[in-house]
Formats: C-alpha cells, sequence, structure tokens
C-alpha cells in the first residue's frame, strides 16, 4: 500500500524481497538481473558477506554515539579513504547530496577566508548535484529546479565540457572560488568530456586560485576502472565528494579534500548528527578493503571495455543509436528519441536498467558481475533496443 507515501517516486511495479551478487528476488521468488547496482550503489553487489558480517557484528556492539565524541572506525576510514583517494582529510555524512552540500559550504567559507564576499561557484549545465536547495541550484536542470525558487545565489553557470566559455564565466566575475564539475556526467546521460576538459580545468583553477572540486558521486568507488574518474586525466581535485558505492547500499556520503581546503573547516563550521557513526563506517570499511583485496577496479576496467565492445558491434548497424558511450562499468546507449518505456520493457524481462536524459540508456552493474551476466546484458539490451527502434520506425 502506498496510501501513506508523498509521492515524490513513480516506483516499477515490483517489490524485491532479497538479493545475492548480482540478482535481485521479488516477493514471489522471480529471480531479476540488476544492471543498475540501486542507481551506481550497491557496487559489490546484494548481501555482500563482507559488508554483511561487518553491518551485523557491529550493530551488536555499537550503533551510534555522535560526534560529540571520538569515533574510532570513522578515524579508521578517513585513513582508508583519504590514503586510496590521495587527499589529506574527510568529512562524513549521509548522502551524496550532502556530501555537496560540504563542498558548497567549504568553497564559500574558502571565499570569506581570503576576504571575498560574495564567493561564487562555476558549476555545468546538464549536471546533477542533489535535491537540497543549494545542491539543486547547482544542478544544471532547469525542470527539477522549477516550483522551488527562489533558489540561492552564488552560482554560476557554463556549458559543461567547454572550456572557453567556462572562462568567459569566470572573466565575468572577479568573486569566483571554485568550480564544481562531473568528471562523467551520471544523470545528464553518461557524457564523457573530451580528454585534455579536466586538466585544462585544473590548469584553470591553479592560476586563479580556486578550488577544482569534483562531484565523484556516481563516478567514485571503482565504477569507472580506476579507483576514482578523475583519474583517467591524470589529475587530482582539491575537493571530491563521494556517496553511493562507499556504503553498498548503508546512507553515507564523504567530502574529501587535501592541501588548503582540507583546513578550511574548523570545530563548529559545519556537522552530521549521523555522520560517520560506527555502523556506516563499519560497512564503508568492508567496501573499500573488498574492492582492494578482489581488484575490483581492474576488474571494472575489463568487464567495461568488454560490456562496450559488444554493444557496439551488436548495434552498429541499428538505426535509432546515435552513440555508445562509457568507461568502466558505467555506460550510456544514446537513442534518436525518448526511450524511458525500455524500463518496463526491461523488467519483464527480469533485467533492472534505467533511462537517464529521456533518451540514453543506463547501464551500471554490480562491480562483481561475472562474463556470462555481461554477456546476459549486452544480448538483452540489445534485443531491447533493437525491437523498440524497430517498431518505432
Amino acid at each position: 500500500m502506498t496510501d501513506h507515501l508523498m509521492t515524490t517516486y513513480k516506483p516499477l511495479p515490483v517489490t524485491f524481497a532479497r538479493g545475492e551478487g548480482a540478482y535481485l528476488f521479488d516477493a514471489q521468488g522471480e529471480r531479476y538481473l540488476d544492471a543498475l547496482s540501486g542507481i551506481a550503489v550497491c557496487g559489490l553487489g546484494h548481501a555482500h558477506p563482507a559488508v554483511s558480517e561487518a553491518l551485523c557484528a557491529q550493530s551488536q556492539r555499537l550503533v551510534h554515539t555522535s560526534n560529540l565524541y571520538r569515533i574510532d572506525l570513522q578515524e579508521q576510514l578517513a585513513s582508508e579513504l583519504c590514503r586510496v583517494a590521495e587527499m589529506d582529510r574527510a568529512f562524513f555524512c549521509n548522502s551524496g547530496a550532502e556530501a555537496n552540500e560540504a563542498a558548497i559550504k567549504l568553497a564559500r567559507l574558502y571565499g570569506h577566508q581570503r576576504g571575498i564576499d560574495t564567493p561564487q561557484i562555476i558549476v555545468t549545465a546538464g549536471s546533477f548535484h542533489g535535491r537540497t536547495l543549494a545542491t539543486l541550484t547547482a544542478t544544471g536542470n532547469a525542470k527539477i529546479q522549477a516550483g522551488f525558487e527562489p533558489l540561492p545565489q552564488g552560482f554560476l553557470r557554463a556549458p559543461y565540457g567547454d572550456l572557453p566559455a567556462l572562462r568567459e564565466t569566470a572573466a565575468a566575475n572577479p568573486d569566483v572560488v571554485a568550480v564544481l564539475v562531473e568528471p562523467i556526467t551520471g544523470e545528464g546521460g553518461i557524457r564523457i568530456p573530451a580528454v585534455d576538459y579536466l586538466p585544462a580545468l585544473r590548469a584553470l583553477c591553479d592560476t586563479n586560485n580556486w578550488l577544482l572540486m569534483l562531484d565523484e558521486i556516481q563516478t567514485g568507488v571503482g565504477r569507472t576502472g580506476q579507483w576514482f574518474a578523475h583519474r583517467h586525466a591524470g589529475i587530482r581535485p582539491d575537493v571530491m565528494t563521494l556517496a553511493k558505492g562507499l556504503g553498498n547500499g548503508v546512507p553515507i556520503g564523504a567530502c574529501v579534500a587535501r592541501g588548503a581546503a582540507a583546513n578550511v573547516f574548523q570545530p563548529g563550521t559545519h556537522g552530521s548528527t549521523f555522520g560517520g557513526n560506527p555502523l556506516v563506517a563499519s560497512a564503508a570499511l568492508a567496501v573499500l578493503r573488498t574492492i582492494e583485496s578482489e581488484a575490483l577496479v581492474t576488474r571494472a576496467a575489463e568487464l567495461g571495455r568488454y560490456l562496450l565492445g559488444g554493444f557496439k558491434e551488436r548495434l552498429a548497424a541499428v538505426t535509432g543509436v546515435v552513440e555508445i558511450r562509457g568507461i568502466g562499468l558505467m555506460l550510456g546507449i544514446e537513442l534518436d528519441r525518448p526511450c524511458a518505456a525500455l524500463m518496463q520493457r526491461a523488467l519483464a524481462r527480469r533485467l533492472l536498467i534505467n533511462v537517464t536524459a529521456d533518451n540514453v540508456v543506463r547501464l551500471l552493474p554490480p562491480l562483481i558481475i561475472t562474463n556470462d551476466q555481461a554477456d546476459t546484458i549486452i544480448a538483452e539490451v540489445s534485443e531491447l533496443i533493437e525491437q523498440f527502434t524497430d517498431s518505432q520506425a
């Protein structure tokens, strides 16, 4: 019954009762192959033993104390995360939106500490950063902002992937303090910028003493075949936000920073009641250690190449397919028409996919899928697209 839920969602007609690896099982026991991972969340799949054991053991010891006191597991997680991310300090919260909210606050405080009264953050069109008022404003999608005006000030907009336009935007405003960008857009349709885009942004930020802030909420934690997507470009951000894959389904977000950005927050400037509590920290530690011990970052890169190659071969002659793109286990198949109906059609085939930006089939399978499961995804999604485009020819 949904009578008492606010109608913020329009869920598909299925309820899942349990999961195992890359599969979910509905209330009737039917098995579904999950090529979405809860929207890039369950990178280790469902009911992974390491995460389950960590949660069970910790829940029997201690769940929550608050950040009024030291939390050993939170400190361990910060150390592990900063090691793999090559960052200096971490702040933990409960979601990606909260992580981006922390980054926005950090950038504004960074600006004020440098005598800038109205600090501005450059954001890009087609981005998605969350649904709090600040992150909604930073998001480059007027449709989801509609009805929530007045929106907060302090954001300047530029097209995604267009460095000259971004330079022009910045030139008109001397109060820029940071650039917030996704290294690959997720909700925006798996848009991958030119190889020189992030290095050029890094150089521009260095020249102007701005913070380069990367939203890796969807791309981070091994998803793209690197620990973090910016490593494909050979650069390091000043601030990076994470969530989704960090907890494998346990709500956690993180804002990590290095250099001057790592010391902007001081006691009292930001906080979170639940952020980094013992339970979620134990889960995130299990995730990081499992990805590392099982070499799943390398595996994601291999699987991504396999899937991308398979789709390009299978769909090469299909009219209506505009482009097939992806890095690691983050793939998008762009069609020349809206294709939201494919989600329901895939569900009928016991396959979970997503459509974003109206016309992009988005695939975000777990990092632990097998080659046989990858073959099934290629075959089923390709056949769905072939039938869909043929039916509308």
